[in-house]
């Protein structure tokens, strides 16, 4: 077996939204109890997720070979998701890229296959639950990137790994279903708690390892969660993550140990869905300039209220009537192949005589008339400037009313956009914005993607 290669970049991105369980509790008649949930926005999928925690890897990381796209909530079946995370993020034609999609097991099997190959494992999901589920109160959204290379520049190196499988029925869902079902948790977990102690066991014996320093247990049964981390008791006490995330879920519960984890320092990650996958690794001297930029515990804490009725509506379980306006066109595939570095990338054009940047890209320069004197002038990862801005409450949209705002980016180009995440009343001229990849619209089963405004909340 081929050495695997070590993480030498993560990072993670969590929707700014929050469910508080004090709303559901009012909604629903039941206790509600403290907390919140983090919820994905209307226009954002396990696509756009994923690609949002992809763009905040550090450039300097450099360009995966292959992409790993794991999510129990596919925005397409049929089609490659990850095709998309791989125009997002700028890498042209060369390349792998396949989904792993199903159940929540994918997200290990994204990271293995990256860490065997030296690629990119993107780990995204929009966790839907019926109103009154586990799911719905216990779950979130969230997405995780992990980065795999040289194992002399990783922050973090695997050295050992060990994966049983056994087939029952504890949780399932099939193609046509909004959210999944249970068995009985108790059977679940006197079926689950064997195959993580002997998971667990080997990998600690085969890394050599009497008690790791931390520990990650994942999984879609609460109670195997509950009762397996005694089996494994951590040296260093867990940290906070927002909730069962599926696909993402094990890799959010990584990157919150990496955020703090110490040099030398062991974790044993324990993914418990149709078996049980159990990783133990080992932090280097470089994680410490290695930390993702927005720690995970500063993403859980931040975000904004969203009411329940709100949310059920995003979801699709609430159909309330439609702006009484024609519902926009379908997304021609075409024009999009022709455009894939504007439409997937936001890369526009500078001229190389006079500097002047267009928006979208063009031939002939607005600044100088120069033909055909462009060269590419990415804006993926810019931030700019409201200059003006409108508040359009007749226009189509799932969540309206639709703001757009006129946007200076840093370095030249200006572009009328959405702005998400935000209502009219936090808008301003001279607000700091920065891109963000959604979805305008779904039309005939066809997502229009591109790319939004979102305020800025902390300016680097």
């Amino acid at each position: 077996m081929n050495t695997p290669k070590g993480i030498v970049a993560y990072a993670t991105y969590l929707p700014r939204h929050r469910l508080r369980h004090a709303d559901l509790g009012t909604a629903l008649g039941t206790r509600g109890g403290t907390g919140s949930r983090v919820a994905a926005s209307f226009d954002e999928d396990s696509t756009t997720l994923g690609i949002e925690a992809a763009r905040r890897l550090p450039r300097e990381g450099g360009r995966p070979e292959s992409i790993f796209f794991a999510t129990t909530s596919p925005a397409y079946l049929d089609k490659t998701n990850a095709a998309a995370v791989h125009a997002a993020l700028g890498l042209g034609a060369d390349g792998f890229a396949v989904d792993l999609a199903g159940s929540a097991r994918s997200g290990t099997g994204a990271l293995l296959a990256a860490a065997a190959s030296g690629g990119l494992a993107v780990l995204a999901d929009v966790r839907t639950g019926l109103p009154g589920s586990a799911d719905e109160r216990d779950g979130a959204d969230g997405a995780a990137a992990f980065l795999f290379g040289d194992p002399d520049e990783a922050v973090a190196e695997i050295v050992a790994r060990v994966s049983v499988t056994a087939e029952f029925l504890d949780r399932w869902r099939t193609p046509d279903e909004p959210a999944a079902r249970r068995w009985e948790e108790r059977f679940g977990l006197e079926s689950y708690l064997p195959l993580v102690t002997e998971a667990g066991r080997r990998a600690l014996r085969e890394a050599g390892v009497a008690a790791p320093d931390h520990v990650v247990l994942s999984s879609p049964n609460p109670l195997v969660v509950r009762r397996g981390a005694a089996l494994f008791p951590a040296r260093v006490p867990a940290g906070g993550t927002p909730g069962h995330a599926g696909a993402a879920d094990v890799g959010l519960g990584l990157a919150e140990v990496l955020d703090r984890a110490a040099p030398g320092e062991t974790a044993l990650v324990l993914s418990a869905v149709d078996g049980c996958d159990a990783l133990v690794l080992r932090v280097t001297g470089r994680i410490e300039g290695g930390r993702q930029a927005h720690p995970l515990s500063a993403q859980l804490a931040a975000g904004r209220d969203v009411s329940y009725t709100t949310y059920l509506t995003w979801r699709g379980l609430l159909d309330r009537e439609a702006p009484r306006r024609p519902e926009p066109e379908v997304a021609a595939g075409p024009p999009s192949a022709r455009s894939q570095a504007w439409k997937f990338a936001f890369t526009g054009s500078r001229c190389r005589g006079c500097g002047f940047v267009h928006l979208p890209p063009a031939r002939v320069c607005k600044g100088c008339g120069a033909v055909d004197e462009m060269e590419p002038r990415p804006l993926s990862g810019a931030r700019g400037t409201v200059v003006t801005f409108t508040a359009d409450r007749l226009a189509y949209s799932p969540s309206p009313p639709l703001i757009d705002v006129v946007v200076d980016f840093d370095g030249g180009g200006r572009y009328t956009m959405e702005l998400a995440d935000a209502v009219p009343d936090e808008v301003a001229i001279g607000m700091r914005v920065e891109t963000t990849f959604r979805r305008l619209h779904t039309t005939q089963g066809v997502h229009n993607y591109f790319w939004k405004a979102r305020p800025v909340e902390d300016e680097r």
